[in-house]
């Protein structure tokens, strides 16, 4: 495993981890290829690495491979993983085209073809540069994937939607209330309401990402159905009448994930008349509380008010990711035996969504780190919190985190994609960001500014887009030209929590003020797909801490580094000590890229007491699933505590903290541990890392910046 080992800052309140991200443009389509090893090598688990694209074997250059793309290539050989690989022919020169070039993979493909390249046949290498790879002997045990637990629907019913018919509700969005339409054979029809029952507006309001279903007004729409019955040449009259206008019969149980799984009638027995004494069905469905007009409060009373007991991690879009639950004051994972939707809605129910449209297995949203809660978990679909489903004790069943359970959840149309735009880029996943706002009474598209623009509100914006996560925050956009027209900057002071569901909810200048203009200091964004999640773990830093009196003959590299507070520059040097504490940190990628620096190794400082090789001539970095373990006796791992007096501190560890760089959740990259000091010895606990300190990062740095002379 590659580490990116950059300088730490260490203060007895806060430590820092910077290092920057890049990515690569991704590869258009997937396409059927052939893998071989080959050249000089006598094992078949090794060789030059060739592949078969287009009826011709070809090589591919070693810029940028990595050990994550040769664990996909030995995977797709057959084999267990990726032992090593080698650069710069090590195998012999192979001859044909060279088919790929700066590939990079996430860590979930199947295929290399299905990796980020420039693309097929598109190199500037030479056949000295053909890559390598030594793969395990050991081969791969012929078992079926799972794959995940998607919603299955017969084209008896293909799509529903509901059609507000009162002034408010039509005004509303999300519309949460009004007639039930169902798509049969490409035309929308009505559905009777004899025999309509909540359980049936449970479904389909969990369908349109609603968490539940309200009783509606009968009389009220009974009312105005009454009055367009008794105009004679309505056109809902003449409508009615007809067979093909009405779903004739729906019953559901209420825990479907869709409406065709429900039993439904589409035509009446030939002896019944048409929808006889009866109207349209109606639905009224609870909103999320996300929603900020107010209507979200219905949330509450259909579901108890709580602390969140579930969470979601790692998801690329709004309402996905690895499921958590909260017990005994920890967060773990579920295992995914027995994983289906009806658990999955649960979840997705439980915070805010609608029905589940996808349970995930297999860890195919990343990996958790620590505690696994629950196994076999059983839900009726009636439960408010998945902590109320029955389930076996995941250590007993001898689970692993390569089994956590995930969701993709149904979503509410909110009509947020439509209120922002990329223009300019490369590609569809990058530009320069243009919103469109109210000027004047008027609706406009234009820029934002660039001044404070970061990765948070960069995140919103991709998130708004569905482009899933950042990689690239910019604020400088002179190489992307925006829509003609739109280059005026209709927002500025632009400052997100991370949570906005668009960038227009983020806060912002109620009047623009942007000194700097706009054009080519308007904001823009690259997005991706997969992002990096980095956590430390906080058990093994409360572990391994201790207190050392260090002779300052063996710290002149430290001195030299500046990992010693400014007091130790007036000391006699080499006479005295300084009292560090010292401690062992273990930073876990949990996410769903690796993490990498964005800058090349030619513009890294390297200091003269601390120079190392890299193997491979290979970028540095956390591959996902691994980690990068800070030994106490090295790599500045520890504190100078020398002129801090006795007392009770918090010792906190930031990871990431101007958020610079990508990462798919920035909530869990504060780690605080209680830490009382008595001049002699120090005692570490209560060690934990959580999102109730993801609001402080911000202030954390400020008071970073301010109490620079005690950074050691």
């Amino acid at each position: 495993m590659d580490t990116y080992k950059s300088s730490l800052g260490l203060l007895i309140v806060s430590l820092t981890c910077l290092v920057d991200f890049c990515c690569l443009q991704p590869q258009t389509g997937t396409q059927p290829i052939q893998l071989r090893l080959a050249g000089q090598s006598r094992v078949p688990n090794e060789g030059r690495l060739e592949i078969l694209h287009n009826g011709h074997w070809g090589t591919v250059c070693d810029d940028d491979f990595n050990l994550e793309v040769a664990h996909i290539v030995c995977k797709q050989l057959g084999f267990e993983m990726a032992m090593n690989w080698a650069h710069s022919a090590k195998y012999g020169q192979g001859e044909g085209p060279i088919w790929l070039d700066n590939v990079r993979c996430s860590g979930t493909e199947s295929s290399i073809a299905e990796c980020e390249s420039n693309g097929w046949g598109v190199s500037d290498c030479k056949h000295s540069e053909d890559v390598g790879i030594l793969c395990s002997a050991s081969r791969l045990r012929p078992s079926e994937k799972r794959q995940a637990i998607a919603v299955q629907y017969t084209k008896k019913i293909e799509e529903v939607r509901i059609k507000p018919i009162l002034a408010r509700t039509k005004a509303s969005v999300p519309i949460t209330e009004g007639i039930v339409e169902v798509k049969h054979q490409g035309r929308w029809r009505q559905v009777c309401d004899l025999n309509w029952t909540m359980d049936n507006s449970r479904v389909v309001c969990g369908m349109l990402g609603f968490p539940g279903e309200i009783q509606p007004n009968d009389r009220f729409y009974r009312k105005i159905w009454n009055l367009k019955m008794k105009v004679p040449k309505s056109r809902l009259k003449t409508l009615s009448k007809r067979k093909m206008f009405w779903i004739h019969r729906v019953t559901c149980t209420g825990n479907e994930a869709h409406l065709s799984n429900c039993k439904v009638q589409v035509s009446p027995n030939n002896l019944q008349p048409v929808c006889r004494n009866g109207m349209h069905a109606i639905a009224k469905c609870v909103a999320p509380p996300t929603i900020s007009d107010g209507s979200g409060n219905n949330f509450k009373k259909a579901f108890r008010a709580m602390e969140p007991l579930v969470r979601l991690r790692s998801g690329t879009h709004a309402g996905e990711g690895r499921v958590e639950v909260l017990r005994n004051g920890k967060w773990g994972t579920v295992c995914d035996d027995k994983w289906n939707l009806i658990s999955a809605s649960v979840v997705c129910r439980e915070l805010g969504y609608g029905s589940a449209k996808e349970a995930i297995v297999e860890s195919q949203l990343g990996q958790g780190l620590g505690l696994i809660h629950m196994n076999e978990v059983l839900c009726t679909g009636q439960e408010k919190s998945l902590t109320e489903c029955k389930f076996k004790e995941a250590s007993i069943a001898g689970c692993q985190h390569e089994e956590d359970a995930a969701v993709r959840c149904n979503l509410p149309e909110m009509g947020y994609k439509n209120q922002v735009r990329l223009s300019g880029g490369r590609s569809t996943e990058e530009g320069t960001v243009e919103v469109l706002m109210e000027v004047k009474g008027v609706k406009k598209w234009g820029a934002i500014c660039g001044e404070q623009w970061g990765m948070n509100e960069a995140m919103v914006a991709c998130r708004q887009l569905g482009l899933g996560f950042a990689s690239h925050a910019v604020q400088d956009t002179w190489y992307w030209q925006g829509t003609p027209g739109a280059g005026e900057v209709v927002m500025s002071g632009v400052r997100c929590s991370g949570t906005e569901m668009s960038i227009q909810q983020c806060r912002h200048h109620s009047v623009v003020h942007c000194p700097r203009g706009g054009g080519r200091n308007s904001a823009g964004v690259t997005c991706t797909e997969y992002a990096p999640d980095l956590i430390l773990n906080a058990q093994l830093v409360q572990e391994s801490a201790y207190l050392e009196d260090r002779p300052l003959s063996m710290l002149d590299c430290a001195h030299e580094e500046d990992c010693l507070s400014k007091s130790a520059d007036d000391m006699d040097w080499p006479y005295g000590h300084r009292r560090l504490l010292r401690f062992t940190s273990q930073i876990h990628n949990n996410g769903r890229a690796d993490f990498t620096p964005r800058n090349g190794r030619h513009t890294w400082i390297w200091h003269e007491c601390h120079r190392y090789e890299c193997a491979n001539f290979g970028e540095q970095g956390i591959t996902v699933g691994c980690w990068d373990t800070y030994r106490h006796d090295i790599d500045c791992q520890w504190v100078d505590i020398t002129d801090v007096p006795a007392g009770d501190y918090i010792f906190q560890v930031i990871l990431n903290p101007k958020m610079e760089v990508a990462e798919s959740d920035f909530r869990n990259n504060v780690m605080r541990c209680r830490c009382k000091y008595d001049g002699h010895r120090i005692w570490m606990h209560n060690c934990h890392t959580g999102d109730a300190f993801s609001a402080d990062l911000e202030e954390v740095f400020e008071h970073q910046q301010r109490l620079s002379n005690n950074l050691v």
